[in-house]
């Protein structure tokens, strides 16, 4: 994974974070990208998969159409909508939504302080082993996305762009 912004000069808990995306994006088969988004609809965390290398060598196009901050937009936008439709459903807090297309599928799942993480997958993915890694990500990372560290994630994108 190329990773948005150098890792240099930023926290433990948050070089953490970085780790840990680029683990879900590098080691679970048919990931394609991923971001993660603040309750608030900015990006925290992205990975830039869009260009990867196909196992017998040049690179590729390999994600959304758009950019990971695209994937950003739509997660926060399919949060906002998923929760509101909870709301008036009485169903309480969504945990996940998945959209199974012809051509991929888009996990999101709530994060504890309210943040979205988005999994654009291939089509051919195992679900469950994507949930279940994603899963994984929302409860290491859960715990630690404070609002100083969601704070200095942010400042991280802005000044790599």
């Amino acid at each position: 994974m190329n990773a948005p912004s150098s890792t240099y000069g930023l926290s433990s808990e948050a070089r953490n974070l970085h780790w840990l995306l680029s683990n879900l994006v590098e080691e679970v088969p048919g990931v394609r990208s991923v971001a993660v988004v603040s309750s608030d609809g900015l990006m925290l965390l992205s990975s830039d998969a869009r260009h990867v290398a196909a196992p017998a060598g040049p690179t590729v196009q390999d994600g959304p159409k758009g950019s990971t901050a695209d994937l950003a937009t739509i997660v926060s936008g399919l949060g906002s909508l998923t929760l509101g439709a909870a709301k008036l459903m009485d169903g309480g807090g969504v945990k996940q939504t998945v959209v199974a297309m012809d051509e991929g599928s888009l996990f999101v799942m709530a994060i504890s302080d309210g943040s979205l993480l988005g999994v654009h997958a291939t089509p051919d993915c195992d679900m469950s082993v994507v949930a279940y890694h994603m899963a994984l990500f929302v409860g290491r990372a859960g715990h630690v996305l404070t609002p100083e560290l969601r704070s200095e994630l942010r400042r991280s994108l802005e000044s790599a762009q």
